[in-house]
């Protein structure tokens, strides 16, 4: 028997404005069958309150994000500030503190803050501070979880990163905006330590259950009803009902969804090599990434 009983998969997005077309809910039963897509335009507001108060018990919720900034490459997630946090509890509380105006868990405060500012590339400018000794300027500072999934054959991008279509940055800030509203209500893996039950919040990266899906990072996102159940079928899930177009969010969030039902019980996921108590106290993990 599962130790959850449900898994939801979040497509998340940091884009501005409230309904977003990029935040996407899929659910799949541990009893089986395909998983379901929660048809609704959502807000960032709305998957809150789903994992505040509509969640059933003991759901594995996977949050396409980064829960957390690079730590371990410099020792500091903004080296040379003073006011910088100590762990990822006290980095969500300070986006918070700093964002707390914004309407739709919006993270426009953070990056545009005179002394945070220059640890981001955004637009044309890249700032001062977007990299440190040793960190690949080019793609930005990445976590350790994130050099893991690179050897996977993905290709992640840093947190501190707002520029172009694969920018991981604002859905990443925003995300964080929501872990801190939900200290209390959910815990969040590893930051937090896996209970013997009750529901639980891990980052996720869509790319690695569609690559355990055989499909290979170039070709990780499905824009067919045929392609996303080919590689349903590859995870020993049933097929979703249609056919023809259908838009990757939707595709992301069903696929990610049953491959939480197929993995959630290896304890490899939930005992990567490279995670250790400081790591996962300051930078987290992302759920599959050995």
């Amino acid at each position: 028997m599962s130790r959850f009983s449900h898994f939801l998969a979040i497509d998340w997005s940091g884009a501005k404005g409230g309904r977003q077309k990029g935040v996407a809910l899929a659910i799949a039963d541990a009893d089986g069958g395909p998983p379901v897509l929660a048809a609704h335009r959502w807000s960032r507001e709305d998957a809150l309150a789903v994992l505040r108060d509509g969640l059933p018990a003991d759901t594995l919720v996977g949050l396409d994000l980064g829960i957390a900034l690079p730590h371990a490459d410099c020792g500091d997630y903004f080296p040379g500030w003073p006011g910088s946090p100590r762990d990822a509890q006290g980095l969500w509380a300070l986006i918070e503190a700093v964002c707390a105006g914004e309407a739709n868990l919006g993270a426009s405060s953070f990056v545009t803050h005179p002394e945070l500012r220059a640890y981001f590339r955004d637009g044309a400018n890249t700032g001062a501070q977007f990299g440190c000794d040793g960190a690949e300027h080019g793609r930005g500072r990445l976590r350790v979880t994130e050099h893991a999934q690179a050897a996977m054959g993905c290709k992640p991008y840093s947190n501190f990163n707002l520029v172009g279509a694969a920018q991981v940055g604002k859905s990443s800030l925003t995300g964080m905006r929501m872990l801190h509203a939900l200290r209390g209500h959910l815990p969040v893996w590893p930051v937090d330590l896996l209970p013997d039950k009750g529901s639980v919040v891990v980052e996720i990266y869509t790319s690695l259950a569609a690559r355990e899906a055989g499909r290979s990072a170039a070709k990780s996102k499905m824009r067919s009803f045929e392609d996303l159940n080919h590689a349903l079928a590859a995870l020993g899930s049933p097929p979703v009902t249609g056919s023809g177009a259908i838009d990757d969010h939707s595709s992301d969030a069903l696929l990610t969804a049953a491959w939480l039902r197929a993995v959630a019980d290896d304890p490899r996921r939930w005992n990567p090599a490279g995670l250790t108590p400081q790591i996962a106290r300051t930078e987290g993990w992302t759920f599959g990434a050995l």
